[in-house]
């Protein structure tokens, strides 16, 4: 049965923290906590966040095994996005994009 955690609406682009569910994905959960530690990324900090409640999931609702959990499924996808108004020059504007990414991990 997989346990999983998910951060909906995270304030980052999902482009920045996909390589680091990249990274983790088909680990286990312990060697996979000390890889995000020592990245030097603002999303290593979120991801592994949403690791720990997918494990704190997993050790809530009673798995058997949790020293031999695995990552299964680590994916970023992105959010919604606000756009805003920079003004340019001769009364133009330019949109800016400010992006969110919903994070989803599963152990198992």
């Amino acid at each position: 049965m997989a346990y999983r955690a998910t951060h909906r609406h995270a304030r980052i682009s999902a482009r920045k923290v996909r390589p680091l569910a990249n990274l983790i994905r088909g680990k286990r959960v312990d060697d996979a906590l000390a890889i995000l530690k020592y990245q030097p990324q603002r999303g290593a900090r979120l991801v592994e966040k949403v690791l720990q409640s997918a494990f704190a999931n997993a050790d809530n609702e009673g798995a058997p095994n949790k020293a031999g959990l695995k990552v299964v499924e680590a994916k970023v996808d992105s959010g919604p996005m606000m756009k805003r108004l920079m003004p340019r020059s001769r009364g133009t504007a330019n949109v800016i994009k400010r992006r969110f990414a919903h994070i989803t991990v599963a152990v198992e």
